[in-house]
């Protein structure tokens, strides 16, 4: 019998997209990796790789295709953000389970969200579309600062600034406005949303299938950037605020048409109750499904593979604990030389992962977004809290050690 295929459109290069593959082994399936640049997945050494003009919709629904005249081909996923309007159009035009491209597009322009939501009756920060300067500093005096400033698109908190003043916005629209491409050199909107500053803990509930798995505690570093700086699965909440922000959540998907497969929905719970920040018609990042597996036995990842292959999830927890991850952050600019503490890191107890993203002699970057990742502590423990502990106790342990280029030894 002729085994089946999964394609693959493209992949996160960090994170969780390296497991993708493994899931699609464990349920009997050929992973195939549509790639422009497969130098790009230093982890793709075992998985075939098919080349493909990925930023070309027309051109991944081709070689897919071309695929399925040689050997059946059980769905198409994405793990990267960049991808998930591709890998639905090529599945829609195979007659595989997948979105409509039209929601996987609407979802993606977060102006069209937040439009789509408030007319659903989903609370929303208050927002305007701007497409110049003098529009968005319109918008910024209309809705009162301090306001968050953000592009269209995009994942990560790349080009996300929350904006105290007329000037500050002026140079943060400008530079967001000025920006053409993304980082994978992919055409972007030259538009952005200038939004209400909501305040209170930030949360993200992990949906699959319309259903939410469980909510993720979200640490954030210092404003005014939005850098993601760790995450506690299951977040430590009262059953009435988890029941009010997965019903947020859930309300969420099922207005923007996201019944199949994953979404990661973040959220804020201020006085009001819950206010949805964003959807994202994706797994979340940053190692979120790993924190999920590691406390409850659901993988994530499978079943994700498994819903756009048409095949059914049960979402039973096989464990009962807590998952917390820390990043070690790039301190400054400058040639990373070693990273002090990482063996005892390794030794605290519930630590079970320490992973450094970057070799010495790197340059290293500061860019206000998920890149000042360099590394990371995962833990697993009886509790979220005690979890969260040996996370934070492992990442002080850990000191970047940046030289410049001329004192970096030969």
């Amino acid at each position: 019998m002729t085994q089946e295929l999964l394609l693959l459109v493209e992949s996160n290069t960090t994170g969780t997209g390296r497991l993708f593959p493994q899931a699609a082994r464990a349920l009997g399936l050929h992973p195939v990796l549509l790639a422009s640049d497969s130098a790009r997945y230093s982890w793709a050494g075992d998985v075939e790789v098919v080349h493909a003009e990925t930023d070309s919709t027309e051109a991944v629904v081709d070689a897919s295709r071309c695929l399925a005249a040689t050997r059946p081909i059980a769905g198409i996923t994405t793990s990267s953000d960049h991808f998930v309007g591709t890998a639905a159009a090529a599945a829609s035009a195979l007659g595989l389970p997948a979105h409509a491209p039209e929601a996987i597009a609407a979802v993606r322009d977060k102006g069209v969200q937040r439009r789509l939501l408030a007319e659903q009756g989903v609370r929303v920060p208050r927002f305007t579309v701007a497409g110049s300067v003098d529009e968005a500093l319109e918008a910024a005096e209309s809705i009162g600062y301090p306001v968050v400033v953000k592009p269209v698109t995009g994942s990560g908190s790349l080009g996300v600034r929350l904006c105290a003043e007329p000037a500050e916005t002026s140079r943060h629209a400008a530079l967001v406005l000025a920006r053409g491409h993304n980082e994978r050199g992919v055409p972007v909107p030259r538009r952005l949303t200038v939004e209400e500053f909501m305040t209170g803990e930030e949360y993200s509930a992990e949906v699959l299938n319309g259903s939410v798995v469980g909510v993720t505690h979200k640490h954030l570093g210092a404003l005014p950037l939005f850098v993601e700086t760790g995450h506690d699965f299951p977040a430590r909440l009262a059953p009435a605020v988890h029941d009010a922000l997965s019903g947020a959540a859930e309300a969420a998907v099922r207005a923007l048409g996201l019944t199949l497969g994953p979404a990661h929905v973040e959220l804020r719970v201020d006085r009001d109750g819950p206010v949805l920040i964003e959807v994202n018609p994706r797994l979340a990042g940053g190692w979120i499904p790993r924190l999920v597996h590691e406390a409850t036995g659901i993988d994530l990842i499978l079943d994700t593979v498994k819903a756009f292959c048409g095949r059914a999830s049960t979402l039973d927890a096989t464990a009962r604990g807590g998952a917390a991850i820390r990043f070690v952050l790039a301190p400054d600019n400058g040639v990373l030389s070693h990273l002090d503490g990482v063996i005892e890191a390794r030794t605290v107890p519930g630590v079970t992962d320490v992973e450094i993203y970057r070799e010495p002699g790197a340059d290293i970057t500061v860019a206000g977004d998920f890149r000042d990742r360099i590394g990371h502590v995962l833990a697993r423990a009886d509790s979220p809290a005690a979890a969260a502990a040996a996370a934070t106790e492992g990442v002080g342990l850990i000191r970047p050690v940046l030289v410049t280029g001329m004192e970096v030894p030969a």
